[in-house]
């Protein structure tokens, strides 16, 4: 269960950073609070997480969700670069993060 609030916290990490972007173009007071409720949604699942799970590997896999979804959302709504680089290091992230599952 531990691992399912884990992924539920990084999932709410990448909200936050999209609500970050949301923010930087329109500052409207719906955003600002985007940011506020994601990010406490985000570290209220990674602390209950940590209960069971090493804080070394929670933060690590938070993390990684985290920074490879906020690079997914970019290319997907953002128009971002989409080259076989990005993707690849992104897959990397992905790949590191479920070798500490594995490990741990």
């Amino acid at each position: 269960m531990a691992w399912i609030i884990l992924i539920f916290a990084g999932i709410f990490e990448m909200l936050a950073v999209n609500a970050i972007n949301v923010f930087t173009h329109k500052r409207t007071k719906t955003s600002l609070a985007g940011i506020v409720l994601f990010f406490a949604i985000s570290f209220v699942c990674l602390s209950v997480a940590m209960r069971e799970i090493d804080m070394s590997t929670a933060y690590a896999i938070w993390t990684g969700i985290g920074a490879a979804g906020g690079a997914l959302l970019g290319m997907i709504f953002y128009k971002e670069p989409k080259n076989i680089g990005r993707i690849f290091f992104i897959a990397m992230i992905i790949a590191c993060a479920v070798g500490l599952k594995i490990l741990g």
